[in-house]
């Protein structure tokens, strides 16, 4: 179910122009996970699963087809451990020192003691009315995800896509009447 939250919340937020780099060392947790995800859309791979959508039938299709054609990748590595510490702090802390710029803003920070669950959501903003980057970083303690979205979108697209596709019902703040 996280899982399907993190890709969920991925689909929600196509966007980056500034490469974040996931360390080298992020790959060897894989050997010591219990699962581990590996995802890797590039824009080859996207703009091609694109061609196969059709508006024909669906408007709603049509504009899934737009976005996909604006993205330049979709990454995701999700690791499962046997037991708590499997990994570092420092695994955690290299890509969020990343995403310390003028430019990219944290929007969503959860940090739980009781539980040591954490949870990062940022977004880079452009300042043209498009968002331009996203990473999400879910970090508990037998758990470590990290989700890097690539590509440039206008929010609106995004909130006009609610309620379809499993994608929760966005409001946008520019009216109807505004656009």
């Amino acid at each position: 179910m996280r899982i399907a939250s993190l890709l969920l919340v991925a689909g929600l937020a196509p966007l980056w122009a500034q490469d974040i780099k996931l360390p080298a060392n992020l790959d060897k947790l894989s050997a010591k996970a219990e699962e581990s995800i590996d995802i890797t859309l590039d824009g080859s791979l996207l703009k091609m699963a694109a061609r196969f959508l059709s508006d024909k039938d669906d408007p709603d299709v049509g504009k899934v087809k737009r976005l996909l054609a604006k993205l330049e990748g979709v990454y995701v590595r999700s690791y499962q451990f046997a037991e708590d510490g499997a990994y570092s702090r420092a695994d955690v802390e290299s890509v969020r020192s990343q995403l310390q710029s003028p430019v990219w803003g944290r929007i969503v920070g959860v940090r739980s003691r009781r539980d040591g669950n954490d949870v990062d959501v940022f977004l880079k903003m452009p300042g043209n009315g498009t968002l331009g980057g996203a990473v999400i970083i879910v970090a508990e303690p037998r758990q470590l995800t990290f989700v890097n979205v690539v590509g440039t979108i206008n929010p609106d697209e995004v909130a006009d896509l609610g309620g379809k596709f499993h994608i929760p019902r966005l409001h946008s703040s520019q009216s109807e009447e505004d656009k």
